[in-house]
């Protein structure tokens, strides 16, 4: 049986859409061996030379499918590497938790400082990346020995393989990119209630992550201002940068990104100079156009970096670091987590310290 192309396309979109893009890529291979020498109904058999130059066209299609089947390098989670282990200080707290909300539920884990008895001076959300649970992403920034050090609640929400395959929070496409519904929605709604139940005001609570979860993070930034009062983006891209998984891809490599929306809160952001996976121009496409710029540079452990400091265009803060040589990686992470540079300043550190300037 003779498959219509521009149904399989129709269908692969839509797989792509759904977080499949190795069934995108056999719906789309099966279209073209089934169709090959077919002519379509609409169409009038072309002649030798326009076939010819049509059957050429092919291979930047398969060359696009190849690129969605393919995961980006930097992405893959090392399965089969023990659990990382955690260490919570006596008095502490790392709970597994289960948030039922209007906009939907998922799994989370939360750090509570030893001192239970001290008032919370902020809580941060956390979005690892993908293929990364809860856990490797706390044992990879080194997130909770801050928060016992600044008196800090953590959350860190697990997103499932039935939302996505690959465990990326699903920055990429519309419905979850606004307001009112997906999980900006969803991881609003558990963070303020958080928040609430110790007592901590919005001008203290914070968002960050790594790749899809730094674009996320920043995605929530523009969503729900009137929750976070700042946020940390690490390898990650701007709010608007795809509507699909074909134009993710593009504006990870790097390509123009016409719908990418600037920061308009507090931002600290973080980006290694090397970074194959998510192209380092998505920094400045998160700064956006800046003034009161000033720089300076530094090295820690053999590793140089570049900062900016500077307003935005609504004139909130803005600091951009550039790592000299490091990947899509967290910089000065623990090596027992995933996706980490041991090597560099401590992002975590930096994060926290931004974070307590804005209160």
């Amino acid at each position: 049986m003779k498959h219509d192309f521009a149904t399989a396309m129709r269908r692969s979109l839509e797989q792509t859409r759904a977080g499949d893009p190795l069934g995108a890529t056999r719906t789309i291979r099966t279209a073209l061996t089934d169709d090959a020498g077919a002519t379509s109904p609409l169409e009038t058999p072309p002649p030798r030379q326009e076939k010819a130059r049509r059957e050429n066209q092919r291979l930047p299609l398969s060359k696009v499918i190849s690129e969605l089947s393919r995961k980006p390098s930097g992405l893959d989670f090392r399965f089969g590497r023990s659990s990382p282990v955690l260490d919570v200080p006596a008095g502490a707290a790392f709970e597994h938790r289960h948030h039922q909300g209007t906009h939907g539920a998922r799994d989370y884990r939360v750090y509570r400082p030893a001192n239970q008895h001290a008032p919370v001076k902020g809580v941060l959300l956390m979005l690892h990346g993908c293929t990364q649970s809860p856990e490797d992403f706390a044992v990879g920034t080194r997130m909770n020995e801050h928060a016992e050090r600044h008196a800090f609640v953590v959350v860190y929400p697990e997103q499932t393989r039935g939302h996505n395959a690959s465990l990326c929070w699903n920055w990429f496409r519309p419905g979850d990119q606004g307001r009112s519904e997906g999980e900006p929605a969803l991881l609003a709604e558990l963070v303020a209630a958080i928040a609430s139940e110790h007592g901590v005001p919005p001008s203290r609570t914070f968002a960050a992550g790594l790749s899809a979860g730094g674009a996320m993070a920043a995605i929530l930034s523009l969503t729900h201002p009137e929750v976070f009062a700042a946020v940390g983006v690490h390898s990650g891209l701007a709010p608007g940068s795809a509507q699909d998984m074909i134009s993710a891809f593009s504006a990870m490599r790097g390509e123009a990104a016409p719908g990418a929306k600037a920061l308009s809160v507090p931002a600290i952001i973080f980006h290694g100079s090397a970074d194959k996976t998510v192209a380092p121009v998505n920094a400045g496409r998160l700064a956006g156009p800046v003034r009161q710029a000033e720089t300076w540079s530094g090295e820690t452990k053999g590793r140089r970096y570049d900062v900016l400091s500077a307003r935005g265009a609504t004139g909130h803060p803005v600091e951009v670091w550039r790592i000299d040589g490091a990947g899509h990686t967290w910089s000065g992470g623990h090596a027992d987590g995933s996706h980490t540079d041991p090597s560099g300043p401590d992002a975590s550190a930096e994060m926290v310290r931004f974070f307590l300037a804005q209160v």
